[in-house]
């Protein structure tokens, strides 16, 4: 799941970058509303982190001309203003959900795992496929009874494909969603990634699940053989 995270405070960004980055999420970070609307415009995010008071064009600007471009991608806003016309002002602008600052953690996450459930349409958790589990919110991944341990970059490409199973996934669309912009779109990382997963899932003995289809991308399903 790639983030996109608006927010000029570099000891908070970098924060909250860190935090999502090890629960095996892509992260992008501007710091200004230009920026923040450059890389929306360029890139398939899952959900934006946008903080009101940005240099250039604030957060609720930004927001606005987000959604007036039919973006749909869940936003949640931070900000340091507590009071109602401030908490109303974000809703209306097109926010998902608004953090007064100071926040816990733990709480940002949890609302940012609920609004990328939502989404445009409802997500789920757990996915399963066959013999394989992938449990989203814990980051385990358990077949035939067994846990699965993988990497971090492992796990994101694997529940990436397990919440899209059933369906070949691009080779661009996995690299937008599971890389940030740091990734070089020509490297062979992709392929070494899946490689990897492929060798950890299908042991000997037991039905392949992870599925190359050249020329077109990969599929994770049960119901399928090469």
């Amino acid at each position: 799941m790639r983030i996109l995270i608006a927010e000029d405070d570099a000891r908070l960004h970098d924060l909250l970058a860190r935090a999502l980055r090890e629960r095996a999420w892509a992260v992008d970070v501007v710091t200004d509303g230009d920026a923040a609307l450059v890389e929306a415009a360029v890139n398939d995010y899952d959900a934006i982190v946008l903080d009101v008071m940005l240099p250039r064009r604030t957060g609720l600007e930004v927001c606005r001309e987000l959604r007036r471009r039919g973006a749909r991608t869940p936003i949640l806003m931070l900000t340091a203003r507590d009071a109602l016309p401030d908490r109303v002002a974000g809703l209306d602008s097109g926010a998902d959900d608004y953090v007064v600052k100071p926040f816990e953690l733990d709480e940002l996450l949890a609302r940012l795992r609920a609004l990328m459930r939502r989404g445009p349409t409802l997500q789920e958790e757990r996915f399963v496929v066959g013999d394989l589990v992938v449990d989203s919110r814990a980051q385990q991944v358990v077949r035939a009874g067994q846990a699965v341990l993988l990497t971090t970059r492992e796990y994101a490409l694997l529940e990436y494909l397990a919440r899209h199973a059933g369906r070949v996934v691009g080779r661009a669309e996995l690299t937008e969603h599971v890389w940030d912009a740091n990734h070089d779109p020509a490297s062979n990382a992709l392929e070494v990634y899946v490689g990897r997963v492929r060798k950890k899932l299908d042991v000997a003995g037991r039905t392949p699940l992870l599925h190359t289809r050249r020329g077109a991308g990969y599929l994770l399903s049960a119901d399928v053989v090469d």
